[in-house]
């Protein structure tokens, strides 16, 4: 934009914003300046210029082999093209480094014997497997399980190290003893390393279907002992065994790398009232990750260099995140980061991953259940988002669905700790119904994304109506937020809502 019509725009706010601000103590506080600037920050956000961003993101690609996943020249390139945007623009920009495995190799089968009070041999690569990416570790240690559901119930129900509760009473230097269920191995993973584990058995659960172990890739060293999955039979015999030892070595050779979120936030603004924003910046090896997720990202960049010229009541803090396509790695590793005062200081986060599908549906994250499937609501707050949002379509005459909290996308890490969520989405591999089909057009019993995760990720596989109705949305929803916040409760972070921020295993 050139310099002389931002200074036009500056000056049309400050026009508009005088006289909304006095003319009564509601709107001072907020109760009108949201809706005054929403109306001024859509116009500008336009689908064109998302779409430019996203014509960048797409030539990045093609100069560094067809990617810009993490551990690839096209993340850096990625990273750099967004950062430099917005210290233009005026922001605060941070660069967060953050960890993922670069490389990991087995150099041995791994070894798992019981030694007291009998002794027993454990096959490698049959009764157990290396958990991949485990650190190396060599250790000889007592038993303790952990929470453990023994005989399993007919249907999966164990919740065995999910919690960090679980852990209470858990002896540090003792080798853990987990069983499969309900949550994700790496949660399990990495409640056992920050209870003091020295090493770590997962087993799993016992049910038909559910009782051999198997090779698995979870993602997750940071536990930072060595670690395995074994049968159902080994950590039932383990379990019923008093006093069980055993030695648990696995020789591995684990190489990290260094990946950067992109966090850039206003000058201005109540920084005990943050208002995040966040879409990862990362694709997949296997292509340039254009609708997933330069669409997100292109539509928040839009949004905050168009909102930088505007004043804001609440701090506005705008996230990239690196490593989304490996495990949440970037927002995980900046939420686990957060003193308690810096996470109860954000009142909210909005999260954009995927918004120009191109067999879209309008998604937003189901934030208080409604549609009763999979995993609960979000935290207090969240039911708030999804309103606001839903509100912004029914101005437009546009039908939403809901989309459940799965814990794929990078809001996962904040509803765990009791942050308010939500945010657009419109879908992945996924299949549109019938029912979608009449809502928003399209086909039927097709992806809603063909690329999904693939080369044909390109410029070309974006619906540019989906990304111009989400982009105004993404604005309109930020600079509201930015004003206002009354619908939106205070968190408890030390009480944060017990809410399943990941997939089940």
């Amino acid at each position: 934009m050139r310099t002389s019509l931002r200074r036009g725009i500056t000056a049309l706010v400050a026009v508009i914003a005088l006289p909304v601000a006095l003319s009564s103590p509601a709107q001072a506080t907020g109760g009108g300046l949201d809706d005054v600037f929403a109306k001024i920050l859509v116009k500008q956000v336009k689908g064109t210029n998302v779409k430019k961003h996203l014509d960048a993101l797409q030539a990045i690609a093609d100069a560094n082999g067809g990617t810009r996943a993490t551990g690839t020249p096209g993340y850096p390139a990625s990273r750099d093209y967004v950062a430099n945007k917005l210290r233009k623009a005026g922001y605060k920009v941070t660069l967060q480094p953050t960890d993922y495995v670069q490389n990991w190799v087995e150099n041995n089968p791994p070894t798992l014997n019981l030694t007291a009070p009998n002794q027993k041999t454990y096959v490698p690569n049959d009764d157990f497997f290396t958990f991949r990416p485990s650190p190396p570790g060599d250790v000889t240690a007592q038993v303790q399980g952990v929470d453990l559901v023994l005989p399993p119930t007919p249907t999966p129900t164990s919740t065995s190290g999910c919690e960090a509760s679980d852990f209470t009473g858990f002896v540090p230097g003792r080798i853990a003893l987990i069983q499969r269920g309900t949550c994700a191995f790496a949660q399990k993973i990495r409640n056992a390393g920050a209870a003091g584990a020295a090493g770590i058995i997962v087993f799993n659960e016992g049910q038909p279907g559910r009782t051999d172990a198997f090779a698995l890739d979870i993602g997750e060293w940071r536990g930072g002992v060595p670690m395995v999955f074994a049968d159902f039979a080994v950590g039932n015999e383990l379990a019923a065994t008093s006093g069980a030892t055993v030695r648990l070595k696995v020789d591995a050779t684990l190489t990290l790398g260094k990946s950067d979120n992109v966090i850039a936030e206003t000058k201005g603004g109540d920084p005990r009232n943050v208002v995040m924003v966040g879409a990862h910046l990362d694709g997949v090896p296997a292509g340039p990750g254009i609708n997933d997720n330069g669409s997100g990202s292109a539509a928040i960049l839009e949004t905050a260099l168009q909102m930088a010229h505007f004043p804001v009541k609440n701090k506005v803090r705008f996230a990239f995140w690196t490593s989304e396509e490996i495990g949440l790695l970037g927002s995980d590793q900046y939420v686990a980061k957060l003193t308690e005062q810096e996470r109860k200081r954000i009142r909210l986060y909005l999260n954009f991953d995927m918004v120009a599908s191109p067999n879209f549906a309008y998604k937003l994250y189901d934030g208080d259940d409604s549609d009763q499937a999979g995993s609960p609501a979000g935290p207090p707050g969240s039911d708030q988002i999804e309103k606001q949002l839903n509100k912004f379509f029914q101005s437009r005459n546009l039908a939403t669905v809901g989309t459940d909290f799965d814990g794929r996308s990078d809001y996962g890490p904040f509803i765990a700790v009791g942050i308010p969520s939500g945010g657009i989405f419109t879908g992945a591999e996924g299949i549109k119904t019938p029912a979608e089909q009449a809502l928003f057009g399209g086909q039927a019993g097709v992806a809603y994304d063909i690329c999904y995760h693939q080369a044909c990720d390109t410029i070309n596989n974006i619906n540019l109506t989906a990304l111009d109705v989400n982009s105004d949305a993404i604005a309109d929803s930020t600079i509201r937020y930015a004003f206002n916040l009354r619908d939106i409760p205070r968190h408890n972070v030390a009480a944060a809502a017990k809410v399943a921020a990941t997939t089940a295993e």
